[in-house]
């Protein structure tokens, strides 16, 4: 049975005319354990985020390092500062605390309730309540299994069309019959998210009434994809190099025509390139015997890394899976959905065809840098090797 890990990720609307949002996640993975939190602080706007950001940081912190939740309830109590209107500190939140096998536990507290993707369907979660400092908590203990999804939400979502295309906004039964038509299990916890933050937004006719999130954590296999983006300094090494690609990847990238020249040399197998263009800005892809995938060099990493900046914006509502056969969208449904795990294999060799163009061995370091920080943001786990 492969390793499993989890997976996460969020979308997030503002209200519309504020500028900043009243909902907050915060996530962290320490030590086999991955903490999701959100906070939706009360009203909106600056006191909303305010109230939020704190709820989001205290909890994240305190239930990571292994606090009970009484303490924490306790400390957020006592922390949160005071509305002057209203008299109250207020904000709602909804924690996810698992292992990498989906064994942990859930806790809500005035959240809408979250929704738990199960061998191909929604369904509910049992909830036991408890009283805390005279809040009234729900406590569900959670056993994952691979492919299962679990959705938290601020109320902006069940507000959705609220006096514009619903009478009396989107109720919980339709939120769950929208995932189960949409998504499916092999789908990020990413786009899931992001898929119904975006139906959400369709009914606030693009003017949100309210600020809503919608976070998400996925149970999936490990998937560990090795990437090698130009050949090494020293020739001689061209096979070793190329060797320790190959080994222990579960799918494999070549980026780059010398570098896709010098894997085929040492595997043994003849390069094919394709004639298709999908996109004229992007160069056609090209065939090897055992390697996933085959791009150009600089150009489709360039796409990529537009791709990859909209990815991780937690503002953008794009589809983040690609329909797209460029190399550029090849490549992008690989690393960000399908991969858990990166390994670059950076050759630093300078490539001749390039003599007189604008294009350097710094600008590919750097384009694999900045693609690296992204994929982190993404939650991925990344490793960058020079040669």
């Amino acid at each position: 049975m492969k390793e499993l890990c989890i997976e996460y990720g969020y979308t997030s609307l503002n209200h519309y005319g504020e500028e900043l949002c009243g909902d907050n996640v915060e996530m962290s993975v320490a030590d086999g354990w991955t903490t999701v939190v959100l906070a939706d602080g009360l009203g909106s706007g600056v006191k909303a985020n305010i109230l939020s950001t704190l709820t989001s940081k205290i909890l994240c912190t305190m239930v990571a390092g292994g606090a009970d939740m009484e303490d924490c309830v306790e400390t957020i109590i006592q922390t949160l500062p005071v509305c002057k209107e209203r008299g109250v500190a207020y904000s709602t939140f909804s924690v996810i605390h698992v292992d990498n096998q989906g064994r942990g536990h859930l806790f809500e507290f005035d959240n809408p309730e979250a929704i738990w993707y199960h061998r191909g369907h929604t369904c509910d979660f049992p909830r036991e309540e408890m009283n805390i400092c005279g809040k009234q908590v729900f406590h569900t203990p959670l056993e994952l299994e691979s492919g299962d999804m679990v959705f938290v939400m601020s109320d902006g979502t069940i507000h959705a069309g609220i006096g514009q295309i619903l009478n009396f906004g989107w109720q919980r039964k339709e939120i769950m019959e929208h995932l189960d038509t949409n998504i499916d299990a092999h789908m990020s916890a990413r786009a899931a998210a992001c898929l119904l933050a975006s139906a959400c937004n369709d009914l606030y006719l693009d003017r949100p009434g309210d600020d809503t999130t919608v976070a998400a954590i996925r149970v999936r296999p490990r998937m560990e994809v090795h990437i090698m983006v130009g050949p090494p300094v020293d020739k001689e090494k061209d096979e070793v190099y190329v060797k320790r690609f190959l080994d222990g990847a579960d799918k494999r990238i070549v980026c780059g025509g010398t570098t896709s020249q010098v894997v085929a040399r040492c595997m043994g197998h003849q390069l094919k390139t394709s004639f298709d263009f999908p996109d004229r800005e992007v160069p056609p892809i090209g065939f090897i015997d055992g390697i996933d995938l085959v791009t150009e060099g600089v150009i489709t990493l360039r796409r990529l890394l537009a791709l990859s900046e909209k990815y991780v914006s937690v503002k953008d509502l794009t589809p983040k899976t690609y329909s797209k056969k460029d190399g550029g969208s090849l490549l992008a449904n690989i690393i960000f959905e399908e991969a858990t795990h990166v390994v670059f294999f950076v050759g630093q060799n300078v490539n001749a065809a390039h003599q007189g163009l604008d294009i350097d061995i710094t600008m590919k370091l750097k384009l694999v840098e900045r693609l690296a920080d992204n994929l982190r943001r993404m939650g991925k786990d990344v490793t960058v090797n020079y040669d």
